[in-house]
């Protein structure tokens, strides 16, 4: 009788009820917490992938079109990367760049120069070593000269190579690597000596184009005295230089060098008693300080430019802003 009238008591069934409901509801969170985990789809981690000869060769043009102007900096020098490939293996794309630097017309000459220089390096240099493509960089380089209006090389201490013009700096970059990988021959055959070398304003006369040619290759450091101390290493090389009545005739002009060649020369008299000691140096010469207003002028022009980079890509040629010449 006293278990029943325990059981019968309110305050039991009350707090049994309790018991019950607090371990129902747990029981059905718990269950609902495991339902949610499992029903849960979580993404696969994506895997590293390498861009393989048959991904690249499988992108359309309009996917590299859409890849170059992607927010990303990365996918975007990858797609130029693999756009520059494309060219420079492409016989016909190499072609037409160097038919576009032969054209008359400065910005389109400019235009093809500047993008057979972006897809080409050294490891693509051999697509340039023939005949032809000597011939569109000589026939480039004439162009430049009909155009351009030279001063008189007869300064021993100024170096005017600064001062050319960007489209004639880059052809002679190009030959310049060429011809230091390859044979500087096939150069001389496509008549740069002829067509350039020649025409600059050496002087009027013979005697005075070639005491002034060879002060500047004696006296100067650029590409053209190393095109030249290339050229007359041949002897194809030296029968041109001949020929455009540089040096001359059966003398060859020695190759220049950047040491300071220094002459003592002792007299002395019969008795031995005085000494005249004469010290002569040849070589390199600083450039004087004392410049032109004009040609002041023109070099604070061409050091003029904008660097606009925000930080978010590494640093390249192409954040230079270079200011456009007069």
């Amino acid at each position: 009788m006293g278990w029943f009238s325990f059981a019968r008591d309110e305050r039991f069934i009350l707090a049994s009820l309790g018991a019950v409901t607090l371990s129902t509801i747990a029981m059905m969170r718990f269950l609902l917490i495991q339902y949610r985990d499992s029903a849960v789809i979580k993404p696969v981690q994506p895997k590293t992938q390498y861009i393989t000869q048959d991904t690249e060769d499988s992108l359309k043009l309009g996917t590299l079109e859409t890849l170059l102007g992607h927010y990303n900096y990365a996918i975007r020098d990858t797609a130029a990367k693999i756009v520059c490939d494309r060219s420079v293996n492409d016989g016909v794309t190499v072609n037409n760049l160097l038919w576009g630097i032969t054209r008359p017309n400065y910005d389109e000459r400019m235009k093809n120069l500047r993008a057979l220089a972006m897809i080409t390096d050294q490891h693509s240099l051999h697509l340039l070593n023939n005949r032809k493509a000597y011939l569109a960089f000589v026939r480039s380089l004439e162009l430049c000269a009909q155009e351009a209006d030279y001063s008189r090389l007869d300064d021993n201490t100024f170096d005017d190579y600064i001062l050319r013009d960007m489209s004639e700096k880059m052809l002679l970059m190009f030959l310049l690597q060429l011809i230091n990988k390859y044979d500087p021959q096939d150069l001389v055959r496509a008549k740069f000596i002829e067509k350039w070398l020649a025409k600059q304003n050496w002087g009027d006369s013979d005697e005075e184009r070639q005491k002034n040619f060879d002060q500047y290759m004696h006296h100067h450091q650029n590409r053209i005295t190393e095109l030249y101390a290339r050229i007359q290493a041949t002897r194809l090389g030296i029968d041109a230089l001949e020929k455009a009545k540089l040096i001359p005739k059966g003398r060859s002009m020695p190759v220049p060098n950047n040491r300071i060649s220094v002459v003592l020369s002792i007299s002395m008299n019969e008795l031995g008693e005085d000494q005249e000691v004469t010290i002569q140096a040849e070589g390199h010469q600083p450039r004087p300080m004392e410049q032109s207003v004009e040609e002041q002028r023109l070099r604070r022009q061409h050091r003029e430019a904008m660097v606009l980079n925000d930080g978010s890509r590494p640093f390249g040629r192409e954040d230079i802003f270079e200011r456009e010449h007069e």
